[in-house]
C-alpha cells in the first residue's frame, strides 16, 4: 500500500504544489488502490483512469512552467453516482437510466474540477438514494471495508467505502436523511451535510422531482475534518454566500470552542442506541468539557412526532414519483418492501397498526404512522407543521438550562454498520440523522471509537422483530467504527467543523480510534 494513499487531500495538494511528488504519481497510487480494493468492496461504478492520468500530466506540466496552481491541483477525488459528471451515467441504480449520459458536470463537481481536483470515478448508491445501504440492480452491492458482511451505509455508501479504504482522499455525496453522515459513521470517516440551501441545487436530477421541503443537500466526505472543511468551501464557491439572504460561510479555524455551549443526548426515544453509540457521545461530551466548552445534557422536543412528520413529507406522494421512475426496472428487496408498505390503503392503517401492537410489533406500528395521505392539503399542513417544529426546536435550544446552545452532540445512528439487507427493516435506526434534515441544520459525523467486545448489545429478548434484528446487528459488531454526530445552528457550518476538529484530534490519540485507510487483507469480500 503506497504511503501516498494515507495522506490527506490538503497534504497531497501541498506536496504536489511544492514539487515533492507529481500529480501523476498521486493519481497512479490511488488508481492502483482502487484496483486492489474494488473486487472486495464494489464501491466504484466507474473509473476514468486514462482521463485522470491525462489531467495529472497537464497539472504537472503547468507546475513545471511555474504557473499558479489551484488549491486542489492534482488531488484525486471521487463523486457519488447520482451527481452528474459529463459523459457518464447517473442511474440512481435504476435500469431504465443506464443509457443516460450527463451533458455536463453538476455544479459542485465542476467547482472541484475548477479547483484542480482530478475525478477518478463515481461511487455506488442505494437504489433511488433512499436506503442506508448501497445496493441496486445496476451495480450490485457495496461492502464495508471493516467487515464485508456489513453495509457501508447509504445512500452515499460507495463514497464511504472507497474513502475508508484509501482509494480516494475526498468525495462528494448527497444527504436527504443521513446519506452522507451514516456512511461516514459506518465506515469510520468524516462527513458533513451543510445547512439546507447553503449549496446551490442547479439542474441536479433527483427522485422524486419537486419535493423541496426536505431537500437533498450535497455534502463532503473525507478522512480528515480539515479536508471536509476545504471541500465545503470549494463546493460553496468560496466563503461568499450563494444568495444575499444567506450568511457568509464562516472560518472554522477562528472559532474558540471555549466560548461554546454544547448540548448532548444519547437517546432521543425513537430507537434505543447500542452501548458503544451511547459511550461515544458521552466521551465526546467529556472531551469538549475538558477543552473548556460548557456542556450540558439535553433532550430534543417531540422527536416521535417530528419523525412521523419527516416520513409524511418525504413520502408525501406515497412514492408515486418513485414508482414512475422504477417502471419496468428491477427493484432491490428493500425497495420492493418499501413500495409494498406505502401502497397499503389508508383505511387499513389503523387496523394494521393495532394488530401489529397486539402482536408485540411496536416498532413496525410506529413506522407505519409515517405513511400519510397523498393529497395536497395534507402535504401543505405537514410543511406548515415542519415550520412550527423548527421554531419549537430553536426555542428549546434557547430556553433550556445551560443554554442557549450553539452545538448538539448526538448519535449518528442507533446502530453501528448494519448487516447486508437489514436496512429495509432498520430505516428508523437512522432517525438520529434524519431529524436534522427535517430541521435543515448543518450536521457532521466524526469518527471517534470502535465497538468493544464486551459492549456489543444490551437488547433483551422480546417479540418485536425489528428490535431482534437490531440485536443481531449488534452481536458480532465488535471492532466496527463508531462516529459522533455534531450539529450546529443554521448557517453555522464553521462552528460544527471547529468542534469536529477538536473531537478528531482527541480521538486520534485513543487506542480504539478507527484508523483509516483500512487494511483489507488478502481475501476478497463475499459478494
Amino acid at each position: 500500500m503506497s504511503t501516498l494513499i494515507g495522506l490527506s487531500a490538503t497534504e497531497l495538494a501541498r506536496r504536489i504544489a511544492a514539487g515533492e511528488v507529481s500529480a501523476l504519481e498521486v493519481v497512479e497510487a490511488h488508481l492502483q488502490r482502487i484496483a486492489e480494493v474494488q473486487p472486495r468492496l464494489n464501491a466504484m461504478t466507474l473509473v476514468r483512469a486514462e482521463e485522470a492520468r491525462a489531467e495529472a500530466l497537464e497539472i504537472d506540466a503547468r507546475r513545471r512552467r511555474g504557473e499558479a496552481l489551484a488549491p486542489l491541483a492534482g488531488v484525486p477525488v471521487t463523486v457519488k453516482e447520482s451527481l452528474d459528471l459529463a459523459g457518464t451515467p447517473s442511474t440512481f441504480g435504476i435500469d431504465s437510466r443506464v443509457g443516460h449520459r450527463a451533458e455536463g458536470d453538476d455544479i459542485h463537481v465542476a467547482r472541484l474540477r475548477q479547483a484542480g481536483a482530478i475525478v477518478l470515478g463515481k461511487t455506488n448508491v442505494a437504489q433511488c438514494l433512499i436506503f442506508t445501504e448501497s445496493d441496486n440492480p445496476v451495480y450490485g452491492r457495496s461492502n464495508n471495508p471493516w467487515n464485508p458482511e456489513c453495509s457501508c451505509g447509504g445512500s452515499s455508501g460507495g463514497e464511504g467505502a472507497i474513502l475508508a479504504a484509501g482509494g480516494s482522499p475526498l468525495g462528494l455525496g448527497t444527504d436527504i436523511g443521513g446519506s452522507v453522515r451514516i456512511p461516514a459513521h459506518f465506515c469510520g470517516i468524516v462527513g458533513l451535510k451543510p445547512t439546507m440551501g447553503r449549496l446551490p441545487d442547479l439542474g441536479r436530477c433527483s427522485v422524486p422531482l419537486g419535493q423541496r421541503a426536505i431537500a437533498s443537500q450535497v455534502g463532503v466526505l473525507a478522512r480528515h475534518v480539515a479536508d471536509v472543511a476545504l471541500g465545503i468551501e470549494i463546493a460553496n464557491g468560496g466563503r461568499e454566500p450563494a444568495s444575499p439572504q444567506q450568511p457568509r460561510l464562516g472560518d472554522w479555524r477562528a472559532v474558540d470552542v471555549r466560548r461554546l455551549r454544547v448540548a448532548y443526548y444519547t437517546d432521543d426515544g425513537s430507537f434505543a442506541p447500542a452501548p458503544a453509540i451511547r459511550r461515544a457521545v458521552e466521551q465526546a461530551a467529556a472531551v469538549l468539557r475538558e477543552a473548556g466548552a460548557r456542556v450540558s445534557p439535553w433532550s430534543p422536543p417531540a422527536v416521535e412526532e417530528a419523525l412521523v412528520l419527516f416520513g409524511r413529507i418525504l413520502l408525501g406522494d406515497r412514492l408515486a414519483g418513485m414508482r414512475r421512475a422504477l417502471a419496468g426496472s428491477r427493484k432491490t428487496p428493500q425497495m420492493a418492501r418499501l413500495l409494498l408498505s406505502t401502497g397499503i390503503p389508508l383505511p387499513l392503517h389503523g387496523l394494521l397498526r393495532a394488530l401489529l401492537r397486539l402482536c408485540g410489533q411496536e416498532t413496525m406500528a410506529t413506522n407505519l404512522a409515517a405513511v400519510g395521505p397523498a393529497c395536497t392539503d395534507h402535504y401543505w399542513c405537514n410543511v406548515e407543521r415542519q415550520l412550527d417544529y423548527q421554531a419549537e426546536f430553536a426555542a428549546a435550544l434557547d430556553e433550556a438550562a445551560g443554554g442557549p446552545f450553539d452545538i448538539i452532540l448526538a448519535p449518528p445512528s442507533a446502530l453501528p454498520a448494519l448487516l447486508h439487507g437489514a436496512s429495509r427493516d432498520l430505516l428508523t435506526a437512522g432517525a438520529y440523522a434524519a431529524l436534522y434534515n427535517l430541521l435543515g441544520y448543518p450536521a457532521g459525523v466524526v469518527p471517534f471509537t470502535r465497538v468493544g467486545a464486551a459492549e456489543e448489545s444490551e437488547r433483551g429478548p422480546g417479540r418485536d422483530l425489528i428490535q431482534r434484528l437490531a440485536q443481531r446487528v449488534e452481536r458480532g459488531s465488535a471492532g466496527l467504527p463508531v462516529g459522533v454526530q455534531v450539529i450546529a445552528r443554521p448557517w453555522q457550518e464553521h462552528v460544527a467543523l471547529a468542534v469536529m476538529q477538536v473531537l478528531e484530534q482527541a480521538a486520534r490519540q485513543r487506542p480504539d480510534f478507527p484508523q483509516t485507510p483500512v487494511d483489507l487483507g488478502a481475501e476478497p469480500a463475499p459478494a
